[in-house]
């Protein structure tokens, strides 16, 4: 056992329902991570309008979380194997709580967003250790439940972030969608460290990374950069080439470093495998598909449609709600109708989605009924695509990598929230300022202009749609000839 983590308490650990226990701690921080992801989606337009600033700057309060979260994630899944999890997860569960009151307290936009990557980071301790102490502490016998738990926590969180944000928004304001997270991060540290049980000590040590992680931060950053500051910036400005130089230099040699190490942050093997690279791209895709309706959703409800807050949040709740519903039987329905037709069926759904929702945008008298329509539709559609492929991309993972390929699959998936709202955020606020001339403020914009530019990002949507059905198909061609 790690001698420098509390012991949980004796009482608390002789008692039959003490993995519940352990597994209901770990659904607090699941929870935790995806109100918090769903709440701020809904709150951007009020920063946009309370700060005074463009989409480009109120993009990144949610842009800093996922970045920060991804950036680091790699970082602490590797120092818990050999410092140990309850360490990093407690600190986790703090870091995220005090960064939450923090974000709660500022009045300049600036600090908002270095307090949300803060939180990312605190994030990132909770994701890289909590799936580990829940099956550790569940065991093989409730192994299964446990999965279906967690998974349940967090739905439900990204299902209420919209409603409870909207909530929030209307009757207390914005910093109350901060101060929500910290009861619940406190009860965490407390009960954590109280009942989680000590990390076994490892049966080998490994070294650290350390190079890995220097080059792989910057490199992630400045990618992200380029993509959401090309209209603020423009192609050809200092800092656009600065951002492309840094890309241009420490991803590559980040990629090198790793291949060649015994022990890397992130094992390069994993991409031989043809079909578990093209299900990772699948994954990635997939979120970055559902993060940009996220954030496209809430400019156009608040400030298109001039709809208050709650009402905004519960229109929103639709797409989360409608996945949760389908993703628990979509298993079922893969076995059965196969992997070509459930995804082509899936992206299908998507579309046809993007299309009866740019039909309701473009005819006002149908536009209620329409967009409900088109987002129940969308979040059924991305419910039948993302449980199967992400099962099936695990499943196409070497055995021997199967912990390494979970790390991985995780990373994408953040990494695709992260290009999905930075590239809605640059092709929205390229099309305002094409169709109004000044800005790129959805505050500045007659409501007819948000209308339509939502309309032509859709087509940034569709086109993430048909690569992530392109890339799950490339990956069931290459599983069935080999």
């Amino acid at each position: 056992m790690s001698s420098y983590e509390p012991a949980p308490l004796q009482l608390v650990t002789r008692q039959s329902w003490y993995p519940w226990l352990v597994v209901g701690l770990t659904c607090i921080g699941g929870f935790m991570g995806q109100l918090d992801a769903s709440i701020v989606q809904l709150a951007l337009p009020t920063f946009e309008r309370q700060f005074d600033a463009n989409l480009d700057a109120v993009s990144w309060v949610a842009i800093a979380y996922l970045l920060a979260f991804a950036a680091t994630l790699p970082i602490f899944a590797r120092l818990s194997e050999t410092k140990g999890r309850k360490l990093f997860y407690l600190a986790g569960y703090a870091i995220f709580t005090l960064a939450s009151g923090w974000c709660g307290m500022v009045d300049d936009l600036r600090l908002l967003i270095v307090f949300r990557a803060i939180q990312g980071i605190g994030g990132a301790m909770l994701g890289a250790n909590s799936i580990t102490i829940m099956v550790r502490a569940a065991g093989p016998l409730r192994r299964g439940r446990a999965m279906g738990l967690i998974a349940a926590a967090q739905a439900v969180g990204v299902s209420a972030g919209p409603v409870i944000g909207g909530l929030l928004l209307e009757n207390f304001g914005w910093r109350w969608i901060f101060f929500v997270s910290v009861p619940f991060g406190l009860a965490g540290v407390i009960l954590g460290w109280l009942a989680l049980p000590q990390t076994p000590k490892p049966a080998s040590t490994k070294r650290f990374d350390w190079w890995g992680a220097f080059l792989l931060t910057p490199g992630l950053t400045s990618v992200v950069l380029m993509l959401n500051e090309v209209q603020a910036w423009g192609l050809r400005s200092a800092a656009m080439l600065s951002a492309a130089l840094v890309a241009a230099v420490f991803i590559p040699l980040f990629l090198w470093r790793e291949w060649r190490q015994a022990e890397p942050l992130v094992d390069l093997h994993l991409f031989l495998s043809s079909a578990f690279s093209g299900g990772l791209a699948a994954v990635n895709l997939s979120y970055a598909l559902l993060y940009s309706m996220f954030f496209l959703m809430s400019f156009l409800f608040i400030h298109g449609l001039n709809e208050s807050p709650i009402v905004a949040g519960i229109h929103l709740a639709v797409i989360p709600i409608a996945l949760g519903l389908v993703a628990p039987i979509s298993g079922g329905i893969y076995r059965r109708v196969g992997a070509r037709t459930m995804t082509t069926s899936a992206m299908g759904l998507c579309l046809g989605a993007l299309v009866l929702l740019s039909r309701s945008l473009a005819d006002r008298t149908a536009s209620d009924f329409g967009v409900m329509g088109a987002l129940m539709l969308f979040g059924a559609g991305l419910g039948m695509f993302i449980a199967p492929n992400n099962s099936a991309t695990m499943a196409a993972a070497p055995e021997k990598l199967t912990g390494e390929a979970g790390g991985m699959l995780n990373l994408m998936r953040v990494l695709g929230c992260t290009i999905g709202i930075a590239a809605a955020s640059a092709v929205f606020s390229w099309r305002l300022y094409v169709l109004t001339g000044h800005g790129n403020r959805t505050t500045d914009a007659p409501a007819q202009a948000i209308l339509v530019a939502a309309v032509e990002v859709l087509w940034v949507l569709g086109g993430f749609a048909v690569a992530a059905g392109s890339c799950a198909l490339l990956r069931d061609s290459v599983t069935r000839r080999a």
